[in-house]
């Protein structure tokens, strides 16, 4: 899909938000929704997306909508950060499928880095083990302030 184009409602983060899709939510509050990836690319692969807008990326949100993206895309990390004491973070976001967005709706991927732990390719290993997840996302949730 190119970089432009109308929002699909019927995209899985849409689903997610909207409880017809499972996922192992992280944090929640009125604007943001962050969850673990099902297709990491490190242990701690984390997702964070819009509630109310409809964008399907950076270029299509309002800025006050991004404003709380950014906010909670920081408090997410910060608590990646507090549970899983990574050497480091990469914060991510694609524009248009030849950038390597996958899912038309605005998300951000938080995805912590080890030194000497290689970066694994979206969706290479298979999808996660849904209870490792769903621990790593109450490990995550507890370093939430």
């Amino acid at each position: 899909m190119s970089i432009d184009g109308q929002y699909d409602d019927a995209n899985i983060f849409a689903k997610i938000l909207r409880a017809e899709m499972p996922a192992a939510r992280v944090y929640e509050d009125d604007h943001v929704l962050a969850f673990m990836d099902v297709f990491p690319q490190s242990r701690g692969h984390t997702l964070v997306i819009l509630k109310e807008a409809k964008a399907r990326n950076i270029l299509d949100v309002e800025p006050e909508a991004l404003e709380h993206l950014i906010l909670g895309v920081q408090r997410v990390a910060r608590a990646v950060r507090a549970a899983l004491k990574p050497d480091g973070i990469v914060v991510t976001q694609f524009n248009g499928a030849p950038a390597g967005q996958t899912i038309f709706h605005l998300h951000f991927h938080i995805i912590p880095r080890w030194e000497g732990a290689a970066l694994g390719r979206h969706s290479e290993g298979g999808m996660a083990d849904a209870g490792e997840l769903r621990e790593l996302a109450k490990q995550i949730a507890a370093q939430i302030s």
